[in-house]
């Protein structure tokens, strides 16, 4: 068949998809679900199917708080922040809203049994949480903390008359599924869907959908393949290698944004052998060469970014130099991009006492990060170039995060969502010293550890005077930077793409969730 005539079928299947009930919305969508319990694990899977659900204390939209849960709120003292609740929220079952099931769920949060990437860094200053009356809730922080309110919008309010004797297995079969968001659960397929109907009670308004059909794709190209024969109305994350082509097919419409999301290098910091690194003959290394600033630094100057960002992400993605991208909260300007210098990156290799470099094995996950097999693989590419040889192993999701969060593996990698809009997220959860006890380090998977980071934590945390934080956020940008802690890639943008007379707007970076998508006149 003619390429034309492929062009114009797919384009009447999707008009014909537009047939089907508006009221229904079907979404493809990239990221993993580890469970339906909304507290279990901060990942972004996780989250977006929780927010057709559940709610927050507060609303975070990327780099400003709203009014959520809480209507309002203040700072009685230093340590001292007082909620006035909404009067008008009832869960899905009726039952009143009650700042007791704040409390609850504060107290669930830190300690939920199975959580691999936990809450805690958001609930690390949290002293206690109590009820004032039914409608005001009071929070007291062990340190003055600047950065509580997303912190505290990261913890789902859970109520405690459904949650109080359940498992995260509850909240699966639905046993426990009872929120106060837009949308009530109908059914949860693990690793292929969840369905869910409008909650008609919502206090905020009319939803949208009467149903929603949130599907699990985890393949880009098949998300699109879904889109274009009809089979689902929006999908997320689209591959860079289908954007132009949706983008010049007429009953498609592509929304890109620009996002806070960045794939990030960890080296692992472990003293002694690891098995994945070996010398040129095959033999474990005696002791751990990333532990090297000079290693570390010449395996990022060895990464030609701007190649990786044309060639493999199209120009969907823009270089990374940190972790934050350009024009937001403890960005720092004077950081400048890491130079393309495989002459200096051998010299480094070098005066490590690795002339000849040695060889690595490198884990990524295949199905979570979109193109992160491919830019991983462009990146092995590269270091073999300054003598390190690469053995790339790509690992389902499940298999690599257990790995990953034990800090078993010599490389891995992630893309850290810095979801508060501001560095201070990362610093508490990627770079800070791993210490599950002050809820630091959670997704700090290769156990990087320096003390003026830990510091940088702690002063900007109680500063709020936000001139002032935001340069003690800053100078830790260059701390990283010049330590070479991580080893940043690119900044993702967003993208979604959706049947014609649908329009995307984003509420936080990259979550994908039905409250984005309303029908356009």
């Amino acid at each position: 068949m003619k390429p034309l005539v492929l062009s114009l079928l797919a384009s009447a299947l999707i008009l014909a998809a537009g047939s089907v009930s508006a009221q229904t919305l079907r979404i493809g969508y990239a990221d993993p679900v580890s469970s339906l319990d909304p507290q279990l694990n901060n990942y972004a899977g996780d989250r977006s199917v929780a927010l057709h659900a559940f709610e927050s204390l507060v609303n975070r939209h990327d780099d400003k708080t709203l009014p959520g849960l809480a209507k309002s709120w203040k700072i009685v003292d230093d340590t001292t922040w007082e909620f006035d609740l909404r009067d008008d929220v009832k869960w899905q079952d009726g039952t009143p809203l009650t700042a007791d099931d704040f409390v609850f769920s504060f107290e669930r949060a830190r300690s939920v049994p199975g959580s691999v990437a936990s809450y805690t860094g958001a609930t690390r200053t949290v002293k206690s949480v109590t009820a004032k009356d039914d409608h005001t809730l009071i929070i007291k922080t062990l340190t003055p903390n600047a950065n509580l309110l997303p912190d505290v919008d990261s913890i789902y309010i859970v109520s405690r008359h459904a949650g109080a004797n359940a498992s995260s297995s509850d909240y699966n079969s639905g046993k426990a599924m009872v929120g106060t968001g837009p949308y009530r659960f109908v059914s949860y397929v693990p690793g292929d869907r969840t369905i869910f109907e409008r909650n008609d009670t919502y206090w905020g308004g009319k939803p949208t959908w009467d149903k929603v059909d949130f599907r699990f794709i985890a393949n880009a190209s098949n998300r699109t393949a879904a889109l274009l024969a009809g089979d689902v109305d929006v999908i997320d994350k689209v591959s860079p290698t289908d954007v132009e082509r949706l983008r010049k097919t007429s009953s498609v419409n592509v929304y890109a944004y620009q996002g806070l999301r960045a794939l990030i290098i960890q080296p692992s910091f472990r003293e002694g052998p690891n098995e994945f690194i070996r010398d040129n003959t095959g033999k474990p290394l005696a002791e751990n060469p990333l532990r090297d600033v000079r290693v570390r630094k010449a395996l990022s100057l060895a990464i030609n970014r701007q190649a990786i960002d044309d060639r493999i992400m199209q120009g969907t993605v823009t270089e990374a130099n940190q972790w934050m991208p350009a024009n937001t909260f403890g960005y720092n300007p004077d950081v400048k991009n890491i130079p393309y210098d495989v002459k200096q990156a051998k010299e480094l290799l070098a005066q490590a006492g690795f002339p000849d470099g040695f060889q690595l094995t490198v884990h990524v996950p295949g199905d979570r990060y979109p193109q992160a097999p491919e830019a991983m693989q462009a990146v092995a590419q590269f270091w073999s170039r300054i003598g390190v040889k690469v053995q790339l192993e790509v690992l389902p999701w499940a298999v690599y995060a257990g790995k990953a969060n034990k800090n078993e593996l010599a490389i891995s990698v992630i893309a850290w969502g810095n979801g508060t809009g501001e560095a201070a997220y990362a610093l508490t959860n990627i770079l800070t010293t791993v210490d599950s006890s002050k809820g630091q380090g959670a997704s700090n998977w290769g156990h990087y550890s320096n003390p003026l980071v830990d510091k940088a934590l702690v002063d900007s945390t109680a500063e709020f005077d936000e001139a002032k934080r935001r340069k003690i956020l800053q100078d830790s940008v260059k701390v990283v930077s010049e330590d070479v802690g991580i080893i940043p890639l690119f900044h993702y943008q967003n993208i979604w793409a959706a049947r014609k007379g649908l329009k995307v707007e984003p509420l936080v970076s990259d979550r994908t969730a039905a409250t984005m998508v309303t029908e356009q006149p």
